[in-house]
């Protein structure tokens, strides 16, 4: 059973930056992706970033792209992702998510952790 936990989160200024993490266990991570994905109540997961866990690929969305970037220490076990000149537009729950699947669906993921509040203010 894989496990994640994400932390970092937290009140910001509109401009500022933040970096989360994501700690995996639970299982050798090699074959999977790994995205952050972040929601507002009353909407749907949104996509943000996903790179595959032994490196070489990554994908943004469209919003965060230039100002977010997804990377990982993998002695750590771990998944960052760094957010720089953050909008109130940012502002979520964000999660992350394994999957075997190349995808930035997130019906395609099976593990999920509990999230981490990010509130950037105007």
């Amino acid at each position: 059973q894989v496990q994640l936990v994400e932390s970092g989160g937290r009140l910001v200024q509109a401009g500022g930056s933040l970096r989360l993490s994501c700690a995996a266990s639970g299982r050798t991570l090699d074959r999977y992706v790994m995205a952050w994905f972040r929601q507002v109540p009353g909407k749907e997961r949104e996509f943000v970033a996903l790179g595959r866990w032994s490196g070489g690929y990554t994908s943004y969305s469209d919003s965060v792209k230039g100002r977010f970037t997804i990377s990982r220490d993998n002695a750590k076990n771990t998944v960052y992702l760094q957010m720089n000149n953050l909008r109130p537009e940012d502002t979520g729950a964000y999660h992350c998510a394994l999957s075997l699947v190349f995808s930035r669906v997130a019906v395609d993921y099976a593990y999920w952790g509990q999230g981490t509040q990010v509130t950037v203010s105007s």
